[in-house]
């Protein structure tokens, strides 16, 4: 099971937002485009990631929604914004909640997420151009990759993954976000 964190300063944390207007919703664009390039081939859906969006945004942050696809998630590319909507509808306080199948949403933030991962043995790998070539890297089978919008991860958060996570490098080009999860998941394919 191959896994992403996509962390986002300003994407919503309530599911009262236009999607239509997906860019005044704290660029959910971005997070939509990401979702698909992680979870979905030409043909079908992938069924070994698990991704896991930090949203900070207002009004109620942090909030955490993972979806799993071997669970096969109820999702088609046309209404990844809906599903988004619906799950952010169906928060319940105190909880983690299974709003569809491979669908949940909490309460979590980013440096949570990451110490739990870390005691699950999982290797964190911080997408970054002045990281290591991943091409020249060998990969932990337990691995997670964490990116950042287009404001990139938390100045405070990034000080303390420092010490505990390992940049890697697509290259020396900056890509979109989702770009960046199709390359490394094209580097993953290739590797089995």
């Amino acid at each position: 099971m191959r896994e992403f964190i996509y962390f986002s300063k300003n994407a919503r944390t309530s599911g009262n937002f236009n999607t239509k207007k997906l860019m005044d919703a704290g660029r959910m664009d971005i997070v939509i485009h990401s979702i698909i390039s992680a979870l979905f081939l030409s043909n079908r859906m992938r069924e070994d990631v698990k991704l896991h969006l930090i949203f900070y945004g207002q009004p109620t942050p942090p909030r955490h929604l993972e979806f799993d696809s071997s669970k096969k998630i109820p999702i088609s590319k046309k209404d990844v914004a809906g599903l988004i909507k619906r799950m952010l509808y169906k928060y319940k306080e105190n909880r983690k909640n299974e709003v569809f199948p491979g669908c949940f949403i909490e309460k979590k933030n980013l440096m949570q997420l990451i110490n739990e991962l870390k005691k699950q043995g999982e290797e964190i790998y911080i997408l970054d151009k002045k990281g290591e070539d991943i091409r020249n890297m060998k990969l932990k089978k337990k691995c997670v990759f964490l990116l950042g919008d287009h404001d990139g991860l938390p100045r405070k958060e990034l000080k303390r993954l420092k010490k505990q996570c390992k940049f890697i490098s697509i290259g020396k080009k900056t890509y979109f976000t989702s770009q960046t999860i199709v390359i490394v998941n094209n580097e993953l394919d290739r590797r089995e």
